[in-house]
């Protein structure tokens, strides 16, 4: 059996564009006037096209439309893609289809559109619940218009997440777990909670360098926030199921869940990564940056940028550092399966005694401590 076969098969579709670019954002991103969308459809579905020559036989069990801002494409577009995606694929009975969304008007006013056209699942990106700290992090809706999207997304969607971001500039523990509460008062069944990170190449990353970006919390309080934000959604009955991701029991993201537990997934668009099972063998696979570019790669018959063969020692790996994110760990068989041989057991007694890890019926999963500490845990199992 393929070992993608333990996770499902997915696909991610990304819409590289945005109103306006984001000072904290690595992601491949671009901001641009004039967008030829019927231009878009085709190249999305050229290359599905191309990808339902090598992956025949599949059921699709989710789809993704990130990005960039993909509630700037139309309903009519996202429509196409699904339904090129129906005729190559049958879809799972509980196909998840998501989208991420911005809470601007112009957005939000395509929500119905996009239900009409097959997404189940919108994923919006609020950020802050705060006028003030909405402004510093570049985004261009506030608070009031986020709380007015999100309305109009429940009444549209049964499955309605929403993304924060914490350790911001100024920000206090106490200040985080008032925002948090009121968060959890309004979510319906899954939130995603990210710790503000400064990426090289960011504006962000650039003020961080010259001395600039000033007021972050320090280290012990951004961990205190995380320590927190475990606590308090555990006591909403929405536990951390990944180490950024809290939902109610049975409203993970099953799209996520693919990466996280290592199934295969094909990406289109921009900069779309995917993995996926050839012939026996695992490929990492990449697309071009550019728009453009892409764009033009596509016409000559590909878009992708890179097909890399993963080794069983590099995919053993990938296999690692996803899983571990997960509360509910990883199979240590399916990790023998993959490289050929077994995690150090004297590395595990150590993480085991230290209190990090815990082993029951040949799952490896971090304790609460662990995950607080994922890196150096993940240090521990893979340093040579």
């Amino acid at each position: 059996m393929d070992d993608w076969r333990n996770a499902g098969f997915g696909l991610y579709v990304h819409w590289p564009f945005c109103q306006a670019k984001c000072p904290y954002c690595d992601f491949n991103s671009h901001v641009s006037k004039n967008i030829d969308q019927n231009l878009w459809v085709r190249a999305y579905l050229n290359e599905l096209d191309r990808l339902s020559e090598q992956l025949s036989g599949r059921v699709l069990n989710s789809i993704f439309f990130g990005g960039g801002t993909p509630s700037l494409m139309r309903p009519e577009t996202v429509a196409a893609v699904i339904e090129k995606a129906r005729e190559i694929w049958p879809f799972a009975n509980d196909i998840e289809i998501s989208l991420e969304a911005n809470p601007g008007s112009v957005e939000a006013g395509r929500f119905a559109g996009y239900r009409d056209a097959g997404v189940n699942r919108v994923s919006m990106g609020i950020q802050a619940l705060n006028d003030e700290d909405l402004h510093r992090l570049g985004r261009i809706h506030s608070v009031s218009e986020a709380k007015a999207a999100f309305d109009i997304a429940r009444n549209c969607f049964d499955r309605v997440s929403f993304d924060l971001i914490y350790a911001r500039q100024g920000q206090t523990l106490k200040g985080w777990e008032a925002e948090l509460r009121e968060a959890l008062s309004m979510a319906i069944d899954h939130l995603s909670l990210y710790q503000l990170t400064i990426e090289d190449g960011t504006a962000f990353g650039d003020r961080y360098a010259r001395g600039k970006l000033r007021g972050l919390p320090p280290d012990d309080t951004a961990a205190d926030m995380y320590q927190a934000t475990q606590e308090i959604c555990a006591s909403y009955g929405m536990g951390g199921y990944e180490v950024s991701n809290h939902a109610k029991p049975g409203s993970e993201s099953r799209h996520n869940l693919i990466y996280w537990r290592y199934g295969d997934y094909a990406g289109i668009g921009p900069g779309a990564h995917g993995r996926l099972t050839l012939n026996g063998s695992r490929y990492a696979t990449e697309t071009h940056l550019a728009p453009g570019a892409w764009l033009e790669a596509v016409r000559n018959g590909n878009g992708e940028s890179l097909r890399d063969r993963l080794s069983p020692e590099e995919a053993a790996v990938e296999y690692i550092m996803m899983g571990m994110r997960l509360s509910e760990g990883l199979d240590m068989v399916r990790f023998a399966g993959l490289s050929g041989a077994d995690l150090p057991e004297n590395r595990l007694a150590d993480l085991v005694q230290m209190g990090m890890v815990t082993i029951s019926d040949q799952r490896l999963c971090t304790t609460e401590q662990g995950r607080a500490l994922l890196n150096a845990v993940l240090r521990e199992l893979l340093m040579d």
